[in-house]
């Protein structure tokens, strides 16, 4: 007759909250993700397979263009559960982003202007939230004891891991997914970030939205580079936002008339989308747009040293670029401006300083020598930039 196994403590089965406590636990997460700054919350499944092929027709199309990070991890952005071992749920929240006094059309009908997309004016939104979440799976955790049951496995994410974000919010009712490729939300438009915390635990999943774009293509006909190729795919080689941020190297010459000011990313498919007409202004302070990147002109920004890029962008999104890319970014801007002695003797100045780097000083010569083209003769209007600043002015009057 075989010996009983000896008991070991390590060994002992975990004590998992039963259904009544998971859905009273799913109740409790909303309420806490509230009082963490989160405007929603909501709870998914891992299942994302209908996911895999649109994302496999998208690398395979090349539309991540340098983005290696996008492929590497191949579907795995796909399936939660691998990327971190029994997860069963993922917790999503929603933080609104929108700045108060945004300036919009301001900002865009002014060329001598930088135009920063509005997510990034304040604290990198990374830390801030990712610390959220991490509080709410502290939260999670101490209830989970105070109730007799094993504390859960749980991980934040932040938009930095190979996690399919958008998706997973959409499956948890955060909203249905644009045309645009972003969440939308019927009470907060697109203007705000995502987080998410996975966990072990098979908590009560929310229902999706229905999606309301309806027949609008807003979105598509108002990218400046054309860079939504149908409707909800983004090709991400023509995307402002890759191009001034996630490109390393030189901005493809035919495109960089398409930027205009824009010097670090692109907001204007969110502004032609009429969902955001009602979007609330953050509660989050961090979210505010600093000073110093509120309206800036463009010749002030090119004037800044590396030292000076590094002091004013502390804790900010925009300092991931780099002060070389800042400067080829500021350049293109110039380019694109009406001619100016001031902009040609500021772009003559920066090249004669043997500060840029290659990249960086192509960029500036372009500049120069587009500055100098247009003396005799006025920039081509943007038909499509005048339209959606009318368009901001008339549907987003607070925030023009």
């Amino acid at each position: 007759m075989s010996k009983p196994q000896s008991s070991n403590p390590s060994q002992t089965p975990a004590h998992l909250p039963d259904a009544a406590a998971l859905n009273q636990l799913a109740h409790l997460i909303k309420q806490w993700g509230k009082e963490l700054g989160f405007a929603q919350i909501g709870i998914s499944d891992t299942d994302l397979t209908e996911e895999e092929p649109k994302l496999q027709a998208w690398l395979d199309a090349g539309y991540h263009g340098e983005m290696g990070y996008m492929a590497s991890h191949g579907m795995m952005r796909a399936r939660a559960h691998e990327l971190h071992p029994g997860t069963q749920r993922v917790i999503c929240g929603r933080m609104d982003y929108l700045p108060p006094s945004a300036g919009f059309a301001t900002n865009l009908r002014d060329p001598n202007l930088g135009y920063i997309s509005r997510y990034a004016g304040g604290r990198d939104y990374h830390k801030l939230i990712r610390n959220r979440m991490k509080q709410l799976g502290q939260r999670i955790d101490v209830w989970l004891s105070e109730q007799g049951f094993s504390q859960s496995d749980n991980r934040p994410f932040v938009d930095s891991a190979p996690l399919l974000e958008r998706p997973l919010a959409d499956k948890a009712g955060l909203g249905w997914t644009g045309k645009h490729s972003l969440l939308l939300s019927q009470e907060a438009g697109s203007w705000f970030f995502l987080g998410e915390l996975v966990i072990n635990l098979p908590l009560p999943v929310d229902i999706p939205v229905s999606e309301a774009c309806g027949t609008c293509i807003a979105c598509i006909k108002t990218c400046p580079t054309g860079a939504i190729v149908e409707p909800y795919v983004v090709d991400s080689r023509r995307c402002v936002s890759y191009l001034t941020i996630e490109l390393d190297g030189p901005i493809p010459e035919e495109l960089r008339p398409l930027l205009g000011n824009r010097i670090y990313g692109c907001d204007d498919c969110q502004l032609a989308c009429p969902v955001n007409a009602a979007a609330p202004l953050t509660e989050e302070a961090d979210f505010h747009i600093r000073q110093q990147l509120k309206q800036p002109e463009l010749l002030t920004l090119l004037r800044w040293s590396e030292t000076e890029f590094l002091k004013h962008t502390e804790g900010s999104a925009i300092r991931r670029i780099g002060w070389q890319r800042w400067q080829r970014n500021i350049a293109v801007a110039l380019g694109n401006a009406p001619y100016s002695d001031d902009i040609v003797s500021a772009l003559q100045h920066q090249l004669e300083s043997e500060l840029p780097g290659d990249v960086a000083k192509e960029h500036l010569q372009w500049a120069l020598a587009r500055q100098l083209a247009t003396k005799d003769r006025l920039v081509t209007d943007n038909r499509k930039q005048q339209r959606l600043i009318r368009s901001i002015e008339k549907g987003l009057p607070r925030d023009a």
